[in-house]
């Protein structure tokens, strides 16, 4: 159980059997009546985002999530192999089941699977995510890096924007949180 009073943007709490993650909250104390705590609730299990208003004091249920360090495999068509690094089990998820981020993912790459009630609900991968440009316009002469940007196929079949001057082959840094290039790795 979790209380209005031990609310924090991250917390996470459990609504009508859906595990929610707190993005805003603010608590409030009117000149009359009791106090109340207004939250915004972003859903893991599909990413939309709520408004609920709670009593001060009211008590909440956390719900049951796991975390797993996995090791990615590999992918075939819509499906993606994980190994779990503490017991070497293998398990195969779908796009849906990982959520976001499934495209900068690349062979032995070690993320986070979380799961609800032992169901995959969502995938964290590491901030930065170094990856090969595989396609992108040819660099031309004098572009520098306060130019502007062009768009580049990365290994893991992502599409994101790089300075002018990249070439093919060349590795960059991705921050997964953004989907933004970061450096030349």
């Amino acid at each position: 159980m979790i209380s209005t009073s031990e609310f924090r943007n991250g917390a996470k709490l459990e609504l009508e059997g859906e595990p929610f993650t707190i993005i805003e909250f603010q608590h409030v104390k009117p000149g009359k009546g009791g106090a109340f705590v207004r939250t915004k609730l972003k859903s893991l299990r599909t990413g939309n985002v709520i408004e609920r208003t709670y009593r001060s004091g009211e008590k909440l249920q956390t719900p049951d999530l796991d975390e797993l360090e996995m090791k990615f495999l590999y992918a075939a068509d819509e499906e993606y192999t994980f190994m779990d690094t503490s017991n070497y089990e293998q398990l195969v998820f779908n796009r849906k089941q990982l959520g976001d981020g499934w495209d900068l993912l690349k062979e032995d790459m070690t993320v986070k699977i979380l799961l609800h009630n032992a169901v995959p609900i969502g995938m964290e991968l590491p901030v930065f995510v170094e990856l090969k440009v595989v396609k992108t316009d040819p660099g031309v002469r004098g572009d520098t890096a306060s130019g502007g940007s062009k768009p580049a196929i990365l290994e893991s079949g992502a599409t994101i924007k790089v300075p002018l001057y990249l070439d093919e082959g060349v590795v960059v840094k991705v921050d997964s949180r953004t989907r933004e290039y970061v450096e030349r790795a």
